[in-house]
């Protein structure tokens, strides 16, 4: 971490450096302009305007007493079942084949 934070420091010193070089040999006036721009740019970026805001959150919508009902069912329903029973209850099963297995037929590495 050490290493990381010269190395880091020394950029901000070079840059620093680079940067007042510039400003004593060509004039405060050609950094005017660059400066203004990257000033706009982050003030557009921080405070976006409203039409090109994005929505952070979505409309909400109430769900009917309908589909209120619905879940207040299921939740119920899972809830007394869920105690009740340790495995759920899957529509699946297994089905064994014609083929009889034996330990030959099995690879060694798989």
């Amino acid at each position: 971490m050490k290493k990381q934070a010269i190395l880091f420091w020394t950029f901000i010193a070079l840059a620093a450096v680079g940067i007042l070089t510039s400003l004593w040999s060509k004039g405060v006036s050609q950094f005017v302009i660059p400066l203004i721009v990257f000033g706009v740019v982050f003030l557009l970026y921080k405070y976006p305007p409203r039409r090109f805001a994005r929505k952070t959150s979505s409309p909400k919508i109430k769900p009917s007493a309908r589909t209120m009902a619905k879940v207040n069912a299921q939740s119920g329903a899972r809830k007394s079942s869920s105690s009740s029973k340790k495995r759920k209850d899957y529509p699946f099963q297994v089905i064994q084949g014609q083929k009889g297995k034996s330990d030959e037929d099995v690879p060694k590495y798989h």
